[in-house]
């Protein structure tokens, strides 16, 4: 029996060694800050014989670390140590341990010039321990996909912008970023410069990004219970300029080198799945080639075609909202935030890739197109939004009609759309059945808690009574407040989301007072003929007859591949599994 409890401990012991990407103390996610002590446990600095720290790594196990080729001049061991378990490069780290390396592994095909293949191993002289403060992070497995807008973070103890060094004691920074599709990162840094061994994060409009020093450093995406390493730090041009995003190595095409050095535990590997469509598909640039090819009958050449581009899309909106109150990130793609002089005036929506669409009250007192803004993919009005992008107004529009009125913005550029930017398909004639569930969202001061988070708001249509007219749909009362004004009243038809109408602060104020609160609102397809002429020909919603591999045409589901939420094991993994289970009973 003693034998058999050996063998129990034994391969207990093992399948601890390979737990991965679960921090105990990280239980917070905020971003552009100081990382609290063991948030990141798999964090390490890179420092040379005086201590100065020039590079980050990740422990992937308990005595190798990943990193950037490009930090190396050399492969001498002993000109490099791994410090890990540390908060801040100056003052005390009573969780810091320092540890020698006795081999530097750069891939065999990295070119210094391009920075293909950006990559490298370290092997600690001697194994480390896992503690709270030091632990391993699991990598991306081939096959994994973080579509353009999936949330990532980065960590290291860079330069804090160009040129500005990271202040004292030099505490480890972390900041979250989205993912930038590699079509969309190639027509930004030109065509060919990155390749698939590489990707992209950053905003469009600058302001996050990693830095020089964050060098070899993680950027990491959380599936389930795991914090799953998807790039390496590699370059950029400048640090958080606007349009050129930071690029890493894409860890989940190595793994199988990564195999080859490391013969013994080898590190966790899980399987990233992206919810939705991936937008970058349909990006397209005077750099770039579509990715839709077809063949002519006359020149059997391929001759490019761009996926049309439809409305009313919400990826990452299932249909079951449970009533609440409080939106999540990408569940309304469609909505704007105005903003005058840099506050949050009105609500809006994008109705077109370069064209929003608001209430007309919202611009009788400064209809001056230079002192707005309009913000997409925005959830909080105070606090973190990694997939955001303001842009410049050129031009207001209001309709000039009895009664209410809507205005149109022209935007200065088009957004890149993702998940969490879409445009919203207009009602030009739409039957809205009474009993159909509608949505209104907006943001409104005092609602959303400290944060002020995008409020939605469900309602039904109803019977409008004496005064209904074509020109009005009319729903149950709901209160949204001053900020909400402009945004849209939102129904579902056909797979699709149509803006039914715009709503106004009046509409909430006038039927407080009704016995049976019903509240009216003018249809959208009343501004037809305006809406025609200031924006063109409306977007049409994705055909149910679509096929499913189109990005922007399709409702994606947002469930999750099961084996996306594990890491990928040995066929040894379920031996162990199987062994640990006859130890439950030896135990028992």
């Amino acid at each position: 029996m003693a034998f058999y409890k050996v063998i129990c401990a034994v391969t207990l012991l093992t399948l601890l060694t390979q737990v991965c990407g679960q921090p105990k103390l990280n239980t917070k996610i905020v971003g552009g800050q100081v990382a609290s002590e063991g948030s990141w446990p798999w964090q390490a600095s890179l420092q040379d014989s005086t201590g100065f720290h020039f590079c980050g790594g990740s422990l992937i196990n308990n005595e190798w670390v990943l990193t950037a080729a490009h930090c190396f001049a050399s492969t001498d061991p002993k000109a490099v140590t791994v410090v890990l378990g540390l908060q801040s490069l100056q003052g005390s780290n009573t969780n810091k341990v320092s540890q020698t390396v006795s081999q530097i592994i750069i891939h065999p095909s990295y070119k210094s010039g391009t920075k293909e293949n950006d990559i490298c191993l370290l092997k600690l002289s001697s194994p480390v321990t896992f503690n709270t403060f030091i632990l391993p992070v699991c990598l991306a497995a081939p096959g994994s996909t973080f579509y353009n807008g999936t949330a990532a973070w980065v960590t290291g103890w860079g330069d804090i912008g160009s040129g500005v060094s990271l202040p004292s004691p030099g505490n480890l920074m972390e900041v979250q970023v989205p993912v930038v599709g590699n079509r969309q990162c190639n027509c930004d840094y030109g065509e060919g410069r990155i390749t698939d061994n590489m990707m992209c994060a950053g905003l469009s409009a600058g302001g996050k990004d990693s830095c020089q020093g964050d060098s070899g450093g993680p950027m990491v995406s959380k599936q389930g219970g795991h914090w799953i390493q998807e790039g390496v730090v590699s370059f950029g041009r400048g640090c958080a300029l606007p349009n050129f995003p930071g690029v890493y190595t894409r860890v989940s095409q190595y793994q199988s080198w990564i195999n080859k050095q490391i013969t013994s535990n080898q590190p966790g590997y899980i399987t990233f799945t992206s919810n939705g469509t991936d937008s970058d598909l349909n990006v397209t640039c005077s750099d770039l080639p579509l990715t839709t090819t077809t063949l002519t009958s006359t020149t059997l050449a391929p001759t490019t075609t761009a996926p049309p581009v439809v409305c009313g899309q919400a990826p990452l909106n299932s249909g079951v909202l449970g009533g609440s109150s409080v939106a999540t990130a990408g569940v309304w793609p469609s909505m704007a935030s105005l903003r005058n002089n840099g506050s949050h005036v009105c609500g809006g929506t994008l109705v077109a890739l370069d064209f929003v669409l608001s209430n007309a009250n919202c611009f009788s007192s400064s209809p001056i197109a230079s002192e707005w803004t309009v913000v997409l993919g925005r959830l909080n009005q105070n606090g973190s939004n990694p997939f955001e992008v303001t842009l410049n107004v050129t031009n207001i529009t209001l309709s000039n009609l009895t009664g209410s009125n809507v205005a149109v913005l022209r935007l200065a550029t088009r957004p890149t759309l993702s998940n969490y930017i879409q445009p919203i398909c207009l009602d030009n004639g739409q039957t809205f059945a009474v009993g159909l569930t509608c949505w209104a969202a907006g943001w409104s001061a005092g609602q959303g808690g400290v944060e002020q988070v995008l409020q939605q708001l469900q309602t039904s249509v109803v019977s409008c009574g004496n005064v209904s007219t074509s020109d009005s749909i009319c729903t149950n009362s709901f209160t949204l407040g001053q900020g909400g004004s402009g945004g849209p009243l939102m129904c579902k038809q056909g797979g699709s989301w149509f803006q039914a109408a715009v709503l106004s602060v009046e509409n909430n104020s006038t039927s407080q007072t009704r016995a049976d609160p019903v509240m009216v609102f003018t249809k959208l397809s009343h501004f037809q003929s305006f809406l025609a002429q200031t924006v063109g020909t409306f977007l049409s919603p994705a055909s149910n007859t679509t096929n499913t591999t189109s990005s922007s045409s399709t409702t994606a589901t947002n469930t999750l591949t099961t084996s996306g939420d594990a890491p990928a094991h040995s066929p040894m993994f379920f031996l162990h599994l199987l062994i640990f289970s006859m130890c439950l009973h030896l135990f028992s």
